[in-house]
């Protein structure tokens, strides 16, 4: 970390629901750097939890690009300690407080360690042929998305833990479960 201070950078709320559904090496926030530098270190705050430890990669009057160094999007840590409010923008923190939560960020597991997951798609398209069946798909993916289209995912050989995502988190999409669920409430 170069300088003093730490720093801290709320992204919005619409940008970070973005964020968590794509993989980027980077995020593009329109806000002012202030007296952010490149190569500072940043924590990326979200929803109230830090997640991401970031290196400003370009700063400019408008805009500032982070270059992720960890991500902590599946388990954010609590951005208590850090008493930033919720408005978006570039903020000091303590350096004390910096290290202290910057330690705490976890990070992706090395390749050695990571879990092979098979992640599927699957709707049904009446088609005259099969390349028609297929850019069907692709329009309707494109057209849904990940708002509207459930992801199923599953750790290879393992389908019987398979889960479904829509949005980055987990849904149900057991209608039986959802009418047993209602009853209950009643």
């Amino acid at each position: 970390m170069n300088g003093m201070a730490g720093w801290a950078v709320i992204i919005p709320a619409d940008q970070w629901a973005t964020e968590r559904l794509y993989h980027h090496d980077s995020v593009t926030i329109d806000v002012g750097a202030g007296t952010l530098a490149p190569d500072d270190e940043v924590l990326v705050v979200a929803d109230g939890g830090v997640v991401a430890l970031a290196r400003a990669a370009k700063v400019d009057d408008d805009r500032l690009v982070l270059t992720y160094l960890r991500r902590a999007f599946d388990a954010p840590v609590p951005a208590e300690a850090l008493a930033l409010g919720t408005a978006p923008g570039v903020l000091p923190v303590d350096p004390s407080v910096f290290r202290a939560v910057a330690a705490r960020v976890g990070g992706e597991p090395p390749l050695a360690g990571r879990t092979e997951w098979l992640v599927s798609v699957a709707l049904p398209i009446e088609a005259g042929t099969p390349a028609e069946a297929v850019r069907q798909f692709w329009s309707h993916v494109r057209e849904m998305g990940p708002a509207e289209l459930p992801t199923y995912v599953w750790p290879s050989g393992d389908e019987l833990a398979m889960q479904v995502f829509v949005l980055g988190e987990e849904a149900n999409q057991d209608p039986e479960e959802e009418d047993e669920e209602a009853e209950e409430e009643d």
